[in-house]
């Protein structure tokens, strides 16, 4: 019973139940919407802000931010897309957007855990650097002359109306949840996160976890850039703009706290197919999908204001929990004496 309480109040589960309520409200004002095909589209075209979420939380859970990922991504895509579209090897091409998002992670990771720049300045510029970077590979044409077989692995099925890339990802983010809760250096990175300076002084190397979690959200970010590549099948110079905001919503709406220490991966992929359905729910609502990026802005204010709020009173119970111990000790003391 005490399992079933906690799963219950689990911040994923309040996400879940979010999502199963949006669906709900949308099916009521326009029941066509409620049909595996549609539903299953929501969770489909969320791969790659599921990725890239999933990356964003391991520098959120080290208590960093990481607001490159879009650039990352699109510059991944832009690359793994040029080097297919002029005959290069999938393989190759597939190591090449990896090896950048490698050192994508490496650079941020040195110059926010090595170098002690705050993380949103620091991947702030690595982001206009990669910007800059992906104009001069596209410049002011596209790349869409790819293989009609790279294209078509999108659209591929393996469980019921599930796509192979979402169902690898959803296996993917189980996988490193698992890794992040059930083994010692999986825990690191909460641990670095909650308290730095105390995860140092039990022996866990602080500057290196930061250092990790940097490269594994750069690797993941180069990851959804070359499913972005497949899904889409074109790419521009703005390719990935605006997905940092996605994904930053993503992670908090999944129960994610930003201070760091608080969260998990399984809650940043709920999060990511909440942002992934909004455009697709407000055509079925009779809006525009317009205002997608408008409701995301209010959504990410919204849900940090609240996360800052539950933070603050938790601080302040504990500070009237500790003051009442002392006074208590220094009560029975005084007794004592007596």
């Amino acid at each position: 019973m005490s399992a079933v309480k906690k799963f219950l109040k689990a911040r994923e589960m309040t996400s879940f139940l979010f999502l199963a309520a949006l669906f709900l409200i949308v099916g009521v004002i326009n029941p066509s919407f409620l049909t595996l095909s549609n539903v299953s589209a929501c969770f489909n075209t969320s791969v790659v802000y599921t990725l890239i979420a999933v990356g964003m939380a391991f520098a959120i859970f080290v208590g960093e931010i990481d607001v490159s990922v879009g650039s990352n991504m699109g510059l991944v895509a832009a690359v793994v897309g040029t080097m297919i579209q002029n005959g290069s090897s999938w393989l190759l091409a597939f190591a090449v957007g990896i090896l950048i998002g490698v050192i994508v992670g490496l650079v941020n990771g040195w110059g926010v855990a090595v170098m002690k720049v705050p993380s949103l300045i620091f991947t702030l510029g690595t982001n206009g650097i990669l910007r800059g970077m992906m104009y001069l590979q596209v410049g002011v044409e596209q790349v869409n002359q790819l293989p009609k077989a790279f294209k078509d692995i999108s659209s591929m099925t393996l469980i019921g109306s599930f796509t192979i890339y979402y169902c690898c990802a959803v296996a993917l983010t189980i996988a490193i949840h698992f890794l992040l809760t059930r083994t010692r250096k999986g825990r690191y990175f909460i641990a670095v996160g909650d308290n730095a300076g105390g995860a140092e002084l039990v022996g866990i190397p602080a500057t290196r976890t930061k250092v990790l979690a940097y490269v594994i959200c750069g690797v993941l970010s180069a990851v959804a850039g070359i499913i972005f590549c497949s899904r889409i099948g074109i790419v521009t110079s703005l390719s990935g703009n605006g997905y940092e905001m996605k994904a930053g919503a993503a992670c908090v709406l999944g129960g994610i706290s930003l201070s760091g220490g608080v969260g998990s991966v399984i809650g940043a992929g709920i999060g990511a197919v909440i942002m992934a359905s909004i455009s697709y729910l407000l055509v079925f609502m009779g809006f525009s999908s317009n205002y997608d990026n408008a409701i995301t802005g209010v959504i990410l204010i919204t849900i940090v204001v609240a996360d800052a709020l539950m933070q603050h009173r938790a601080a302040v119970n504990n500070r009237h929990a500790r003051l009442a111990a002392r006074t208590s000790a220094a009560s029975s003391g005084k007794e004592g004496e007596q």
